[in-house]
This record gives structure tokens, C-alpha cells and sequence, in this order.
């Protein structure tokens, strides 16, 4: 059965990236191999590219390969960082949100994961519940931000946050900016504001979601956010399928407002031209919802890879992995707030904002399936 965040999709198309990888196995799975058995030094899941294990890591008998699910864009210079700095082989599968959750689902009896990492934490606390994550709690000092992230069972690690949503604006065209969601419904911008479809866009849900726990909390949000949206339509709302398409409507002049993922608007802001029509600036409306990177470790690993997992994270959320976190998609995914004490966030990054909210994802993550259909039946 498909669990009710399978239709979480992340809208960055990357290429598959591999890192230390032996493909033996790769026709063994395509055919459908039933063992239990996680991937060993010998074996590894089918990938697109592949690069040798160093030798002494191939001929350890205490190291296997670490298995990474990831939909981040700076994975594949973490994975390789990583290896060098330890030297355990790592295998990364970098895809979509959405496939890879639906992968995790399809291999549920016969897991093929040691670690996945990917925005947002509904998917994590579906897993969760599922009893499919190792709990696990690092040493690292989390800011009070980071701090609000961490679930009460550590079933997983935040290991930096975005926000949903950034209102990226036309400066050019739109002097007077909204303070409030509820200033969007205003008639002087009837037309010009667009937003993500959630059914395509990963961070969009989350948005959503934390724009019905603003109105209405947990008891009334769901029908308190269908009549803001509903109204938002009747201004004229323009929905587009993800960050891409939505700055690109901001660009050619279709919308002159986006609501999008706080690291794509910041990206926008640095790398899109300005003239005399087009000058992109950001700001966020009162409580966006924070949106976390997220690794959580797989519970059926064997422990060799368990514990390999375990130093991943503890690298991740080192001064060395943050660096490599804010170097590796400069004007992408590495436009993230920290969660670590003592890390900076890049400089093109608007200040953190203090009134933020984070909504809870056991609550609002089984109703995901519900608020898409029915945005995509109302609103689309």
C-alpha cells in the first residue's frame, strides 16, 4: 500500500551521481533478488556511474559500502568528501523526492537504503511510524532553530533548514509589498501572484500546511486554509508545476509575486539579470514554516552500515560537512539557514526570520494526500 506521502515530490531534476560503488548485484536486483541482505563490500543497488573503491577499503572486512538516498544538490560533493575523510566506500542514489520515497516503499520487505536525505520531514515520520529509522542523536550543538526540529525519539537529524515560503516579488512593479497571507487577497494584486502545485513540487505541502496550522491550528486549519486558498484563487492565483516554472512566470511578466522555497527565491535574487523591468527581491510574511534537510538512518541496515550512517551524519554537521554543504550548489540547495551553532549562513541568504513556525510532522503529514487532492481538485 502506498504510504500517503509517496506524492511528495521534490521539483530538482539532477542527474544521478554514484560515488565508490560496486554494480555486481546490479543485474541480481533488476531481476528482482528476494535476499534480505543489505549490499556488502561485493555487492551494491544498480546505479548510472561508478567509481573504485579504494583498495584498502575493498579488502576491509569491517566496511561495506554506505548506500545514500539523497535529493540534495550538494550530495555528491558530500559523499566524496566524506570518503576521502574516512574512507568508507558510499554509493549514492540522487533522484527526486518522490522516487526515492517510492523506492524506500517498494523495497520495504527487502531494504536497500542505509541512509536517506532529502527536504522536508513528513516523509521522516512516516518512516517513522513505520518503524523503518534507527534512532540516533548526534553531538552536535543545534541552534534553537535546529533545536525545534529534532523529534522527541530522534528517529531523525535536521542538518539545515529552508523556509516556506519566501514571497519573491518584482521590485520593478510591485512597491507596495503585502505584510500578511491574508494582504495577498487584496484586489491590487488580483492576477499577479503564483505559487507551486503540491501534487509536483515537494516544499509546496509544507507550505500549504503551515499556512492552514497559522489560521486554524491542528483542530480548524485544514477548513480555515481551503477558504483563504479558495479565495487567493478568486483573486486570481496562478499555479505552476515547481520552482522553475513559477520564477519563470515572475521573469516574463505572467505573475509579478511568487511563493516558493526560500534557497530557490535567494538563488533567483543572485543569479537572474536585473533591468529596468525586472529587479527580484524577497520577503517573508508573518510565521513561514521551516523546512528541513533531513537524514534518517534505516533500522534493517546491518550494523556495520548503521554505524558508517552514524558517521555520516556526525560529518554532515561538522564544521568540514558544512562547508561542503554551503559549497556544493552555491545557488541552490547550499542557500540553506544552518542548524549548527557557529555556522554562518551565506551571504546572500535574507536574515532568519524570528517569528517562524514549525508545524508537526506526524500531524500534518498523513493529511498530505487529502490536502493535495483537494487543492489540485479546487485550486489547480
Amino acid at each position: 500500500m502506498q504510504p500517503e506521502w509517496e506524492m511528495l515530490m521534490n521539483e530538482k531534476s539532477r542527474r544521478a551521481t554514484v560515488v565508490a560503488v560496486v554494480s555486481a548485484s546490479a543485474a541480481l536486483i533488476a531481476a528482482g533478488c528476494s535476499s534480505s541482505s543489505k549490499p556488502s563490500a561485493g555487492t551494491s543497488p544498480a546505479t548510472t556511474a561508478t567509481t573504485a573503491i579504494p583498495a584498502a577499503a575493498a579488502a576491509s572486512t569491517k566496511t561495506v559500502p554506505l548506500v545514500v538516498y539523497s535529493a540534495q544538490g550538494y550530495d555528491s560533493a558530500m559523499t566524496k568528501a566524506f570518503q576521502a575523510a574516512t574512507g568508507i566506500p558510499v554509493s549514492l542514489d540522487d533522484d527526486s523526492t518522490g522516487p526515492l520515497l517510492t523506492k524506500i516503499a517498494a523495497e520495504r520487505s527487502n531494504p536497500q537504503w542505509g541512509l536517506l536525505w532529502v527536504d522536508g520531514d513528513t516523509a521522516f515520520a512516516a518512516l517513522d511510524r513505520q518503524g523503518q529509522l534507527l534512532d540516533y542523536t548526534p553531538s552536535a550543538p543545534f541552534t534553537t532553530a535546529g533545536q525545534a526540529l529534532v523529534p522527541s525519539d530522534h528517529s531523525y537529524v535536521p542538518t539545515g533548514t529552508t523556509l516556506m515560503a519566501a514571497l519573491i516579488y518584482n521590485a520593478a512593479k510591485i512597491t507596495q509589498v503585502p505584510t500578511s497571507y491574508q494582504g495577498l487577497l487584496d484586489p491590487v494584486y488580483k492576477g499577479k501572484v503564483g505559487m507551486n502545485d503540491p501534487s509536483q513540487s515537494g516544499p509546496t505541502f509544507p507550505f500549504i500546511a503551515g499556512v492552514m496550522n497559522q489560521l486554524g491550528g491542528e483542530s480548524g486549519g485544514v477548513a480555515a486554509g481551503e477558504s483563504f486558498f479558495s479565495k487567493l484563487k478568486a483573486n486570481g492565483l496562478h499555479v505552476f508545476p515547481t520552482n522553475g516554472d513559477t520564477l519563470h512566470a515572475l521573469e516574463t511578466g505572467q505573475i509579478d509575486m511568487g511563493l516558493i522555497q526560500s534557497s530557490a527565491a535567494t538563488g533567483e535574487v543572485i543569479k537572474a539579470p536585473k533591468s529596468a523591468s525586472f529587479d527580484p527581491k524577497i520577503v517573508y510574511l508573518p510565521q513561514p514554516t521551516l523546512l528541513p534537510s533531513a537524514i534518517g538512518i534505516d533500522k534493517g541496515a546491518p550494523a556495520a552500515e548503521q554505524a558508517e550512517a552514524e558517521k555520516f551524519v556526525d560529518y554532515v554537521l561538522s564544521s568540514a560537512g558544512q562547508q561542503v554543504m554551503q559549497s556544493g550548489d552555491p545557488t541552490g540547495d547550499s542557500l540553506y539557514y544552518p542548524v549548527v551553532s557557529g555556522v554562518t549562513p551565506l551571504s546572500g541568504l535574507p536574515p532568519f526570520p524570528s517569528n517562524y513556525q514549525r508545524i508537526d510532522p506526524y500531524f500534518w503529514g498523513p493529511l498530505e494526500n487529502q490536502v493535495n487532492t483537494w487543492f489540485d481538485s479546487n485550486i489547480k
